[in-house]
């Protein structure tokens, strides 16, 4: 509000409260999706359409997903030891896999990738190869992704280009996946896409409406009834601080789920 830090610098602040840190990518910085409009040939950031609701999680930007995961939610009886709990989304907005296919183009991130995919790359279509693409099934098109980003997205623009000529593979439409694949108004420039993205983070809209995605991720609507309400409630095995592993006295389930967090990821400290 003073104006004497970035948001930026305050939201890398916050991820250290929550206990995130980029040495653990089960725990890594997670940063919002703050723009939807990846079509445009240039980027007007005075109009707040340009920009994602950051009031909603990643699961209710439009309002036909929104209904399905709280469809979802009402469907499923609460229970205990059973991976088919009481929740909006059984996947996470950050998780090592996440992390690895955002970064996978640049070492060590290659590596992780490979070895969590049991040695090799993914299937070429799954792979992370378009802004656009990933902005739409995040928010849109795909009822199990409701990844947020991280923090590279702001500063970093080197893990947008196949510098080390990875062979990544090629897509069922025939395209040979290389660099990423930028919106418009980037004119195809890695530099020019991350300093407008930086921009739009530290834009005015951002910064007046910033908090409401900070109290989904870190604050009060983080789980609880608030959690509830705004369609904002994971799989109770994300909520690490939460599961009491001590009491858990079956091995099998106390390995599936550590297997599971391992995996899947988890929800920050409440700060």
């Amino acid at each position: 509000q003073k104006r004497e830090i970035s948001n930026f610098d305050y939201l890398m602040y916050l991820n250290t409260l929550a206990g995130r840190s980029y040495n653990d990518y089960m725990q890594y910085p997670v940063f919002p999706w703050v723009l939807a409009d990846y079509h445009s040939e240039t980027l007007n950031l005075t109009n707040p359409h340009t920009f994602r609701d950051l009031s909603k999680p990643m699961g209710a930007q439009t309002v036909e997903r929104k209904h399905k995961f709280i469809q979802r939610f009402n469907e499923v009886e609460k229970s205990e030891g059973d991976l088919s709990a009481q929740c909006h989304y059984c996947t996470h907005y950050s998780s090592a896999i996440i992390v690895a296919s955002y970064l996978v183009r640049m070492e060590p991130f290659t590596q992780t990738f490979c070895s969590l995919q049991g040695g090799s790359f993914d299937v070429a279509d799954r792979m992370f190869h378009s802004v656009k693409s990933t902005w739409e099934s995040a928010s849109r098109d795909n009822m199990s992704d409701v990844r947020e980003l991280t923090p590279e997205f702001f500063y970093l623009p080197e893990f947008l280009t196949n510098a080390n000529h990875f062979e990544l593979g090629c897509m069922q439409d025939g395209t040979v996946l290389g660099d990423v694949q930028l919106p418009p108004w980037a004119d195809g420039d890695p530099h020019k896409f991350i300093l407008l993205h930086r921009q739009a983070l530290e834009s005015d809209y951002v910064s007046a409406h910033l908090h409401h995605w900070i109290d989904l991720i870190f604050g009060h609507k983080q789980h609880g009834s608030a959690a509830v309400e705004a369609v904002n409630t994971y799989h109770p095995y994300f909520y690490g601080d939460k599961m009491d592993l001590n009491n858990i006295k079956d091995p099998l389930i106390k390995s599936t789920i550590l297997g599971f967090i391992s995996n899947f990821g988890q929800i920050p400290k409440q700060v």
